[in-house]
């Protein structure tokens, strides 16, 4: 069973038109200097959140940093239910 990861650090603020804006920053998995930080914002689509926008970077433990690839869609299979995981980090950095 994999462990639930979280993020070292999250910081929120709700825009004037009621999405939400998020920049969370998550502990590298190889290395433990290195840091990925993601950016988001999330709206309300009927009863569900749903992310509109995602910048993720990588910084290297020597500082370096670079943009991250684009998160494939996920696909919603109707009758199951998985826990979220929208706002952990993309690959095994």
């Amino acid at each position: 069973m994999l462990e639930k990861s979280y993020p070292k650090a999250k910081f929120s603020n709700r825009l004037p038109n009621g999405d939400f804006l998020t920049l969370s920053v998550w502990s590298g998995k190889k290395d433990p200097k290195a840091e990925v930080l993601t950016v988001q914002i999330r709206h309300m689509a009927g009863v569900e959140w749903e992310t509109v926008g995602r910048l993720a970077v990588y910084r290297t433990g020597d500082g370096n940093y670079s943009q991250l690839p684009e998160r494939p869609q996920q696909v919603k299979i109707k009758g199951t239910e998985k826990p979220s995981k929208e706002d952990e980090p993309l690959g095994d950095y």
